[in-house]
């Protein structure tokens, strides 16, 4: 049946098991962005750019609150051995995707493991440390592994991409996620108590279609006429509409309610949603940046995400220690001054702008995702009522997902944009598939070299756009911020403020 509490070694080793799929997905991270625009250029895929990054996320959070159920009631052992199973499937395929709607449906499935993979180890965190410091320190770690194999990635992305193929950045993801699951079959044996109420299917189902509908909506415009959009946002919004009904009679709905009248509660996922929202228009657009505007190399455009994956260390296990004497608002401002600093930077910056730059502005918004990350996860938990963690937990990463999945969409429309306009501006000298080739330093150099400038400037000019959208959102946390600081909405309600 299983023990009540685990020992101490045994903690220690399933702990390590969990951390490996967080290595898993900071590994995957940083290793796509290095060689998405390998991929983009030989699956002929550039126009899909947005949908590469989009249905990932998207399966990560249309799949994540059903984890989230799944194991409440087969067990968290059971939900994270199946959903990295599910993860490895897409990540299979996605090797051997021989062109860009198999690589899309297969990085879809990879996202719908993601989604369990990724938030379950945070509930058994939960689960088997009850003392919110000592897990604090945990999720640091968990953090901190993330940010130990970002750092890893871009180099690793780089070589393989440039000495082998790209396919072989999804096949290493295979025996990391064995081993994961074969230390979890073996060690992790607590006795779980299980739900068994009704399985809310209605809500389920209109969830994962209204999400689904948006994100089409969101993705279609600039591409297609603009009813097709509209319609698409309209059923979506209908359908989670549908669903908030449903939900208000469900006997155990996949969202409750009640998360939603706890205000602490609700200021997390916002700050959540948008610090995020900014987060992935830097990971995904550096690394084309340097291989597409300066014609740097893979592995030079991936060593772009290093600085801010060591930031990301140093915010990720500074965070616990300075939060005992700040509180939790004040780190979240740190944090979010050096997101600030970064993209104002990167707005500002023009096409001649250095690789060292890069690296700098990449350093502070690292510093400022460490932080924010750890002190807002162990909020959510910390804000939340006891029976409401797991579902609090995998609806902070839902809404942190989601928000990613709709930015890297709208990043895709704003990019669309600017190259459609770029090569229909270009009477006919330019082409898309030009603009693919580009956004690959090898297969640049048999472009013509007299169109590179003129090329350049118009791949800069949506990524500069996309910088401008992420840092709005930063600013709107700005304002949230001092909302609060002078509402007084920061002050501790409890003994201490977590």
């Amino acid at each position: 049946m299983g023990e009540t509490f685990l020992s101490r070694n045994r903690k220690l080793i399933v702990t390590f098991a969990l951390i490996l799929s967080n290595a898993m997905a900071g590994l995957d991270s940083t290793i796509i962005n290095t060689a998405l625009p390998a991929i983009v250029s030989d699956l002929h895929g550039i126009q899909f750019m947005g949908w590469l990054v989009a249905i990932f996320l998207l399966g990560m959070a249309v799949s994540t609150p059903l984890w989230s159920k799944f194991g409440e009631r087969k067990s968290n052992k059971v939900a994270y051995i199946t959903a990295t199973i599910v993860f490895m499937v897409g990540a299979l395929f996605q090797g051997l995707a021989p062109n860009i709607v198999w690589f899309v449906i297969a990085r879809g499935v990879m996202g719908i493991g993601a989604g369990g993979m990724n938030t379950i180890p945070f509930i058994i965190y939960s689960q088997i440390f009850k003392n919110l410091q000592r897990r604090a320190q945990v999720i640091g770690v968990a953090a901190a592994s993330f940010s130990g194999t970002s750092i890893l990635g871009p180099l690793l992305g780089g070589w393989i991409v440039d000495t082998f193929s790209w396919h072989w950045v999804f096949y290493i993801n295979l025996p990391i996620a064995l081993l994961s699951i074969f230390i979890i079959v073996f060690f992790f044996k607590i006795k779980e108590n299980l739900n068994h109420s009704k399985v809310d299917y209605r809500g389920a189902i209109l969830m994962v279609i209204g999400l689904i509908s948006i994100l089409v909506g969101i993705q279609e415009i600039g591409v297609s006429s603009l009813i097709i959009p509209i319609i698409f946002l309209l059923i979506g919004a209908l359908l989670i509409a549908w669903m908030i009904w449903v939900e208000n009679r469900a006997e155990d709905p996949i969202v409750p309610n009640r998360l939603f009248k706890n205000p602490k509660l609700v200021v997390d996922m916002i700050l959540f949603a948008f610090l995020w929202g900014a987060f992935v228009a830097f990971n995904i657009y550096i690394p084309m940046w340097a291989q597409g505007i300066m014609g740097l190399s893979a592995l030079i455009g991936g060593m772009t995400q290093i600085p801010g994956s060591v930031t990301n260390f140093i915010g990720s296990e500074a965070g616990p220690i300075m939060q005992r004497r700040l509180g939790r608002y004040y780190l979240i401002a740190i944090g979010t001054a050096a997101f600030f600093i970064a993209f104002v930077g990167l707005f500002l910056a023009n096409e001649s702008s250095s690789y060292w730059f890069l690296l700098v502005m990449g350093a502070f918004e690292g510093f400022g995702i460490g932080l924010c990350f750890n002190v807002l996860q162990v909020a959510v938990q910390y804000d939340a009522e006891p029976r409401d963690v797991p579902i609090a937990t995998s609806f902070a990463y839902l809404v942190r997902i989601l928000s990613q999945t709709f930015m890297s969409a709208i990043y895709g429309v704003i990019l669309n944009h600017a190259l459609l306009n770029g090569v229909t501006q270009s009477h006919g000298k330019l082409t898309m598939e030009m603009m693919n080739n580009l956004s690959n330093s090898q297969t640049a150099k048999n472009l013509p070299q007299h169109l590179l400038p003129e090329m350049r400037q118009i791949l800069f000019s949506g990524i500069h756009n996309i910088m401008l959208t992420a840092l709005v959102l930063v600013v709107l946390v700005v304002i949230i911020l001092i909302f609060l600081f002078k509402t007084g909405f920061t002050k501790p309600v409890k003994s201490r403020d977590i």
